[in-house]
């Protein structure tokens, strides 16, 4: 067998295998010696390319590890061998059987190296291990024509874009949030009706103030989600389910609660054990229900860590914005101005991400595993972040409560709220701070996840790694906009190049941890056939604007 490497391979070559005996072959010993051109009737065994094992074909190196390829096979009847090496003869081929290095017929190429090198994606710190495994169960089948590393110039093929697969489930889910959101929009107006506001100047006064908070909440959770963005739709929901639902479970519960404590003969939870204990429990329980039901019902928009922050923010804002309006409220009740100021300083500017980091836990601990493990681990997932919350949201409770009675008992000059004033401020700041830093930590973790997906396409072939690089970075994207701007139609076209990606990266993840399907892979498939016809009408929009330009 010939060398498995091609010329400049500093890897051990394994030992020469001699071929079947030749029967124009005379014995070693005791028989005539070789008549001259004997040899030249032999039939020229045909060369082995040295075929990588199935493990080593679909494993990535660095550019500066990779290995040299293996040479093309020789037409018939020319011998071929390394430079330095004796010639081997030529392996007869078997009638009915593929040649080294073909496929089976009728057997896609799964997974098939592209003419260029590959390259080895780093993985983000939090998301699932993606081994090699996992990489060859899934498999991909190359495209029929392998994208060169010049993807902007050449011809350009017109084609009818596919439409993505669909079922009768999506459309349902579309309809029954659609109804949940108008539910959620009626239970608002019902819970300030409820709460003994009337419509009129003092409302819209304490809506404003309450928004303060929740509007900086808003854009800096939009700004997370720039890079993969989720249906605006599901973080609708999410808000206004912080706002209505969850307090609407949140005071029934507690009702129910206290009707069977009195019918036991105990009037009510005291106050401590109801903010300590009672508090954390109901709200953050009514809060991130959510969350399982939207990575059960509709997972593909629940794909990691982020998104369960996306989420769980929303929540938390939507439940601090109804409760601040509440206590904002109660402040005016009790000391009209003075009140109203002191409830906004305290709720609005000293504490506004306490509910927003609350359930931020529940949505995290969700995410780590929506990735990657199976439908039942998503509800395990959803108990340790609920029982952080809880803790954090019980520890706050208690500290305010225990620096209210301190203050109280040292009647500072500030009328006892000066230590409150003091822990709300650290304690707050620290966990606003974390709350940040995660964000942004995840941000990054989420594009490094990106272009580590995309690169799985572009050593296959249905990408190119300049596009894999363009793609997965701030500065690649930003300046993919700038020059597609340049040509009519340009823009939107690197839009759908840009969205389309973001919707590759989350198919493959999905397709890699078996989840979807045979339905998946469909998705897959018609997301790179989305992807190639945009390409193909950016740059025919690019050539069609060339001449124009070189007329000028």
């Amino acid at each position: 067998m010939s060398a498995q490497n091609g010329p400049g391979s500093q890897r051990p070559q394994p030992p020469q295998v001699q071929g079947p005996p030749n029967p124009n072959m005379p014995p070693a010993q005791g028989q005539m010696p070789q008549q001259p051109g004997q040899a030249a009737r032999q039939q020229p065994r045909r060369p082995q390319q040295g075929q990588p094992q199935n493990h080593d074909r679909f494993r990535p190196r660095p550019e500066g590890s990779q290995q040299p390829r293996p040479q093309q096979p020789p037409m018939q009847g020319q011998p071929m061998s390394a430079p330095g090496r004796p010639m081997q003869p030529q392996m007869q081929p078997v009638p009915g059987q593929p040649m080294p290095g073909q496929p089976m017929p009728g057997q896609p190429v799964m997974y098939a190296p592209p003419p260029a090198q590959a390259r080895v994606y780093a993985q983000p710190r939090f998301a699932p291990t993606v081994t090699q495994e996992m990489r060859n169960r899934a498999g991909m089948q190359a495209p029929q024509q392998v994208v060169t590393d010049t993807p902007w110039t050449g011809a350009v093929r017109k084609t009818q874009p596919e439409t993505e697969p669909d079922s009768t489930g999506n459309i349902v889910r579309l309809v029954a949030a659609i109804l949940v959101l108008v539910g959620l929009v009626i239970g608002l107006a019902l819970l300030a009706l409820l709460g003994g506001l009337s419509f009129g100047v003092r409302l819209f006064g304490l809506i404003g103030l309450a928004a303060i908070p929740l509007l900086g909440i808003i854009a800096y959770v939009l700004w997370l989600d720039r890079w993969r963005p989720q249906p605006k739709l599901l973080l609708g929901i999410c808000l206004l389910w912080g706002a209505v639902a969850s307090v609407i479970l949140t005071l029934g519960f507690s009702l129910v609660g206290d009707i069977a404590l009195y019918m036991i003969g105990i009037n009510g939870v005291p106050d401590v054990i109801g903010a300590v204990i009672q508090a954390p429990i109901l709200e953050e329980s009514t809060k991130t229900v959510l969350l399982l039901v939207i990575v059960l019902a509709a997972r593909r928009y629940f794909e990691g860590p982020l998104d369960g922050l996306v989420y769980g923010s929303l929540i938390g804002a939507g439940f601090a914005f109804t409760e601040n309006i509440l206590y904002l409220g109660q402040g005016w009740n009790d000391g009209e101005l003075p009140g109203l100021a002191v409830t906004f300083a305290m709720r609005c500017l000293g504490s506004p991400l306490l509910h927003t980091a609350f359930s931020t836990c529940a949505g995290v601990s969700i995410g780590l595993a929506a990735r990657k493990w199976p439908w039942w681990s998503l509800i395990l997932m959803w108990l340790p972040g609920l029982a952080l919350g809880m803790i954090l949201h019980g520890f706050w409770n208690a500290s305010m409560t225990f620096l209210g009675v301190l203050g109280q008992a040292t009647r500072d000059v500030m009328g006892g709220m000066l230590p409150q004033i003091i822990g709300l401020i650290v304690l707050s700041a620290i966990l606003s701070a974390a709350w940040v830093a995660l964000g942004l930590i995840l941000r990054r973790s989420e594009r490094m996840h990106t272009q580590n997906m995309l690169g799985d396409y572009a050593n296959t072939g249905w990408l190119t790694h300049a596009e894999v690089d363009m793609l997965g970075t701030w500065k690649g994207r930003k300046n993919g906009r700038d020059w597609a701007k340049s040509f009519p139609g340009g823009k939107e076209e690197m839009k759908t190049m840009i969205r389309t990606s973001g919707k590759l990266s989350t198919t493959r993840m999905r397709v890699l941890a078996g989840i979807g399907g045979e339905q998946e892979r469909k998705i897959e498939r018609a997301e790179l056939q989305q992807f190639a016809d945009a390409r193909e009408r950016l740059l025919a929009a690019s050539k069609q604007t060339a001449p124009q330009q070189s007329m000028r």
